[in-house]
């Protein structure tokens, strides 16, 4: 049976269930993940999509960037289910027998790269990116893509299995799933060239920073689609000012951020505990780097000042440990638990060293401190906040040729 991801939630404290703390097994810390038909439960989607930010990277797919449609919409009627015959329809949609050297070609051709960019800053242990150099505080290393990883994963979950909550149309194609829709053209952006080298020939990857100036035509995109952004743009009001931009008249942009500041309804959560402790470090830190961390609570403000209509916000708690009495949160509060101990080192590293002028020794030592905290779930309640918020841009009017 589905699992409505705001229930029973939404009004309500979280309540922990004691006996089932010791029934849960955690999984080693650096396990894959893997996760199939991840896009089967998603409703249908636009022609056009943007995935700004995080890379996303289940069972062998990639997507992220802008996903363009090159021609008419698929119909589904009579072709196999992905349950039914998942293999067939994959090698059934793509032909290669046309190009037998696409894999040597297309890897050319997407790992064709300055050297400037791939020469990456290796700081306390950790590989950061080159491509404006300083100006994303995470690490684009195999530990930190493991977290994103896992991020996917507990975001979709939590969101009933879908990857975004923007009411796209019906008669939009879905573009999602590159293999089995590959007349979209997916453009993946990041700071970071860390993409494998053997992709779908639909798919390209482009170096490129969602602050710079818009590169893709006005009233392109059905869809614009952003997780994750938290503490990575200065200019909130100019982003969100290109995303109208980029979108066609009744396009939907669609936007999940998590807050970094841990909570609980029970008060064990109290104000000179480690997880309440970082989470006022944290904000004074990217108040200093310049780059919020709380866009979660201040995007669909934003949203409503540049013009999005039909502007809708979601709030899940999302808890940190497999505490809670109900089945379905218990599962998300292990996987967050495992997404922070994963993440928690590089999130904290660059912004602690550069920003506020820590050593590595006295990062070491309060990342230990946070390690036990998360862990201490048997008798700390937490949870953080993970935030959804859409907006439509408007069909005809000032707001819409702005």
């Amino acid at each position: 049976m589905a699992v409505d991801p705001q229930e029973p939630y939404p009004g309500h404290s979280l309540q922990p269930d004691i006996p089932a703390l010791f029934g849960m097994i955690l999984l080693p810390s650096g396990t894959y993940v893997g996760v199939e038909n991840y896009q089967d439960s998603l409703p249908p989607h636009s022609l056009d999509v943007v995935l700004v930010g995080e890379v996303v990277y289940l069972s062998g797919n990639f997507i992220m960037g802008a996903a363009r449609h090159e021609g008419s919409p698929r119909s589904d009627s009579g072709s196999p289910s992905r349950e039914e015959n998942p293999q067939d329809e994959y090698a059934g949609e793509l032909d290669y027998s046309a190009d037998s050297d696409y894999v040597e070609e297309f890897a050319s051709d997407t790992t064709s790269l300055n050297s400037m960019i791939t020469a990456y800053r290796y700081e306390n242990g950790r590989r950061y990116h080159a491509y404006r150099d300083g100006a994303y505080w995470g690490p684009n290393d195999e530990m930190q893509n493991e977290q994103l990883d896992i991020a996917h994963h507990m975001f979709t979950m939590l969101l009933g299995d879908k990857l975004c909550l923007a009411p796209i149309s019906d008669n939009i194609q879905r573009v999602l799933d590159v293999d089995e829709y590959p007349s979209a053209e997916v453009i993946g952006t990041d700071l970071s060239p860390t993409q494998p080298t053997f992709v779908p020939p639909n798919l390209r990857f482009e170096v490129d920073d969602a602050e710079d100036s818009w590169a893709y035509p006005e009233n392109h995109f059905d869809l614009i689609h952003v997780r994750s952004l938290y503490g990575a743009i200065s200019n909130w009001p100019a982003f969100y000012r290109n995303m109208m931009i980029g979108l066609r008249p009744g396009g939907w942009f669609d936007q999940l951020e998590m807050s970094i500041e841990f909570r609980s309804d029970d008060d064990t959560v109290t104000y000179d505990h480690i997880l309440a402790e970082w989470s006022r470090i944290f904000i004074d830190a990217g108040e200093r780097f310049g780059k919020t961390f709380r866009i979660c609570d201040l995007a669909r403000d934003y949203m409503l000042d540049v013009g999005f209509e039909n502007v809708t916000e979601r709030r899940f708690k999302l808890p940190v440990g497999p505490w809670t009495r109900d089945e379905h949160y218990r599962k998300l509060g292990m996987w967050n638990l495992l997404h922070c101990e994963k993440g928690i080192e590089g999130w904290a590293m660059a912004l602690l060293t550069r920003v506020m002028g820590w050593s590595y020794e006295e990062v070491q030592i309060f990342l230990a401190s946070m390690r036990r905290g998360l862990r201490d779930y048997s008798r700390i309640h937490a949870y953080f906040y993970v935030v959804s918020v859409y907006g439509q841009k408007p069909l005809k009017g000032h707001n819409a040729d702005k």
